[in-house]
């Protein structure tokens, strides 16, 4: 065969593998709020699962296919997942989901999601109840790779009841699900350590006095907050007590490291420290390169991420699902669900190197053992103890005994 005609035939099949290779993407469904208020969580989440689909898709993709995501904003609203999640099901045909920032969204849509049987990856949302929501059905498609606030809340009060020694605290949990949810595994956690708060106050998003809240935590004695909200409300209680005058510790769930707390408290918010199952420093190859390929690709602000546990969180999540995609070597929703609760091989991600995350009973990858205390110092969050700066080039791995542990 003359020269060019070899080169005509092997041009012909490099265009006709690349087209076929376009023309059948997996479908992965991106539901996060990328507006409004908890935006900084949603818009981490997404860019750190876009870096994980563009690492995939160049090393040619699962199953010889490219991811394609669909992403869709649902603003932190209900109503709005829920037509996000029928669009998933019936229009755009997606094999898996990914993302639900807020617990009341997830809670809403999951269930279109289940009825298709779409295997659902939350990997931010940390209300406790959302990986059980379905438990009772023969199969449940709802997983999470996020410290759910069943963990979250003993450690906050594992923090500030017993290591820093505070005996009157008090709550102040925004009237979303997420916090009200929160403040209920906040007074278990209390109760269980013969502590009854001397104030429980609630706040409504897109409050910017929370004076009178404040007033009943000061009145009777508090001697430090405890805190379910996202970054906005939590700076104006930071900003609260500044007007007071009154500066006490605020310890509370993750978001305390959302930026927009950080940045709309200021000072304010200096000391603030928070359960993190990523924080943005260096502390193996892996976590470097995923830090260094976010900050190169995204270029964030001062070189810090919106919230790097969103970020870190979404990108493993990709990587969990493209796992099971593999292992299942289909996109079958049964089929995957299945491989989820089985997977023969680890995944190295940026918070835990995943070795079976999943089983049959419990959907959810992290355990107690897994997240460490931030604390807000210098417009950032690092490590809040010592120990466990010293130790964070060991990746924490599942261990199911830990959550009971940090319940006693």
């Amino acid at each position: 065969m003359p020269l060019s005609f070899k080169l005509l035939a092997v041009a012909s099949a490099v265009a006709f593998s690349a087209a076929a290779f376009a023309a059948d993407p997996i479908k992965i469904g991106v539901d996060g709020p990328f507006t409004g208020g908890s935006s900084s969580m949603g818009v981490s989440m997404r860019d750190g699962v876009r870096l994980a689909t563009e690492e995939i898709n160049k090393a040619g993709g699962v199953l010889g296919r490219p991811i394609q995501l669909i992403e869709r904003d649902d603003a932190a609203k209900n109503e709005r997942g829920v037509q996000i999640a029928q669009e998933f099901v019936n229009k755009e045909k997606v094999t898996a989901v990914v993302g639900y920032i807020n617990t009341g969204v997830a809670l809403a849509s999951q269930r279109f999601l289940q009825d298709a049987k779409i295997p659902v990856m939350n990997n931010v949302a940390t209300g406790s109840v959302v990986t059980h929501q379905f438990e009772k059905d023969p199969d449940n498609y709802v997983f999470r790779n996020a410290a759910h606030d069943s963990i979250q809340a003993p450690m906050i009060v594992q923090e500030a009841v017993v290591r820093r020694g505070y005996k009157k605290v008090a709550i102040l949990a925004d009237s979303t699900n997420y916090g009200q949810l929160g403040r209920e595994d906040l007074e278990k956690a209390l109760k269980s350590k013969g502590i009854t708060p001397v104030a429980v106050e609630k706040f409504n998003i897109k409050d910017v006095d929370m004076t009178p809240q404040l007033l009943k935590a000061k009145e009777a004695g508090a001697e430090a907050i405890l805190t379910y909200g996202i970054g906005p409300e939590l700076a104006q209680i930071a900003n609260g007590m500044t007007k007071l005058g009154w500066k006490v510790p605020m310890v509370g769930s993750w978001t305390l490291s959302m930026a927009n707390f950080i940045d709309n408290a200021g000072p304010g918010g200096e000391g603030a420290s928070m359960p993190q199952t990523f924080i943005q420093e260096p502390t193996t190859p892996k976590r470097k390169q995923f830090i260094d390929n976010y900050l190169k690709t995204f270029k964030p602000k001062n070189n810090r991420m919106d919230s790097p546990v969103s970020a870190a969180q979404g990108y493993d999540s990709i990587y969990l699902l493209a796992a099971a995609i593999k292992q299942a070597g289909s996109t079958d929703g049964p089929k995957i669900k299945e491989a989820l609760e089985n997977l023969k091989a680890p995944v190295e991600g940026v918070v835990t190197t995943y070795n079976a995350p999943f089983s049959k009973d419990d959907h959810d990858a992290i355990t107690a053992n897994i997240p460490v205390f931030g604390v807000v110092k210098g417009s950032r969050v690092v490590f809040a103890n010592a120990a466990d700066q010293k130790d964070a080039a060991t990746v924490r791995v599942k261990d199911s005994a830990a959550n009971a542990a940090l319940m006693k």
